[in-house]
C-alpha cells in the first residue's frame, strides 16, 4: 500500500505530460511525449544498460576508495583532537567545492588518454566527505556509561577501540555510506560529463552523444535509466542498513 500512492501520482504526471505534447503539439526536439521516451527505451536498452553499468561499476570503485581513505582518516582523527582540528576544515572545504570544478583538473590529472581514472577519482572525492562525518561522529558518540564500564575494568586502546567505538559507530558509519553512495553516482556522471571522451561511455555519454543529434527522446530514456540506477542503489543500501542495524540491536 505504501507504493500506490507515489505509483498513482507517477501515472498520473505522466498522462498529463502525454496529454499536453499531443493537445499543445511540442516538438519532439524540444520536449518528447512519454510515449517517444518510452519508444527511446525500449529502441536502445541495450546500449543504455551497458552505459548504467559502466556508470555504476565507476561509482562504486569511487565509494570503495572513499570508503577505505575515510573510515582510516576518522580512526586516526579519532585518536588525536589536534588531528582533528586539523583535517576537519580541509575535508569541509574539499565538500564544499563544486564538483564541476574538480572535474578538469581530476581530467588533467589522469590523463586525457585515461577517463576512467578521472571518473573514479571524482566518485570518490563525491564520497569522502559523508563518510568521513559519518564515521567521525559515530567513533565519538560513545554511551558515557559504557565508557565508564570499560575505565572501570582497565580496558586497552585497542579493547576500547575495538569492543566499544567501532560498534558505537556502526549506525552512523551506515548512514554516511548511504548518503555517500548516491553522490558517488553524481560524481562519476560529473566526471563523466567533463571527460567527454567515448573511452568512458556511461550514461553521461549517452546524454552528450544524443542532445548533440537533439534526440531529446534518447535523453529523457538515459535520464531515466539514471534515476532508477540511484534509486535501485539506495534501495539496496536501505535494505543492508535495515539488517545490519537489526544485527547491531540484537548484539
Amino acid at each position: 500500500m505504501k507504493i500506490l500512492a507515489p505509483l498513482t501520482l507517477i501515472v498520473l504526471l505522466l498522462a498529463v505530460w502525454e496529454a499536453a505534447c499531443r493537445v499543445l503539439a511540442i516538438p519532439v526536439y524540444l520536449l518528447p511525449a512519454p510515449s517517444a521516451i518510452g519508444a527511446a527505451l525500449a529502441e536502445g536498452w541495450p546500449l543504455l544498460l551497458a552505459s548504467a553499468w559502466t556508470t555504476l561499476s565507476t561509482a562504486l570503485v569511487g565509494l570503495a576508495l572513499a570508503s577505505v581513505l575515510a573510515c582510516g582518516l576518522a580512526l586516526a582523527v579519532s585518536l588525536n583532537p589536534t588531528v582533528e582540528e586539523a583535517v576537519r576544515p580541509v575535508a569541509v572545504t574539499l565538500q564544499v567545492t563544486p564538483l564541476v570544478a574538480i572535474g578538469p583538473l581530476m581530467t588533467i590529472w589522469a590523463g586525457i588518454e585515461h577517463p576512467q581514472r578521472a571518473v573514479v577519482a571524482l566518485a570518490a572525492v563525491a564520497a569522502f566527505f559523508p563518510i568521513f562525518s559519518g564515521a567521525l561522529t559515530g567513533l565519538k558518540a560513545v554511551d558515557p556509561d559504557l565508557a565508564r564500564l570499560f575505565d572501570l575494568y582497565g580496558a586497552r586502546r585497542t579493547q576500547r577501540l575495538w569492543r566499544l567505538r567501532l560498534p558505537s559507530a556502526l549506525p552512523a558509519l551506515l548512514e554516511g555510506h548511504k548518503v555517500a553512495a548516491g553522490l558517488a553516482v553524481v560524481g562519476a556522471v560529473v566526471a563523466e560529463f567533463v571527460a567527454g571522451s567515448g573511452g568512458n561511455q556511461g550514461l553521461a555519454w549517452r546524454i552528450l552523444e544524443a542532445s548533440n543529434r537533439l534526440q531529446t527522446a534518447r535523453v529523457f530514456a538515459a535520464l531515466a535509466v539514471l534515476a532508477l540506477l540511484g534509486v535501485a542503489l539506495h534501495g539496496l543500501l536501505s535494505l543492508a542498513e535495515r539488517r545490519l542495524l537489526t544485527w547491531w540491536r540484537g548484539r
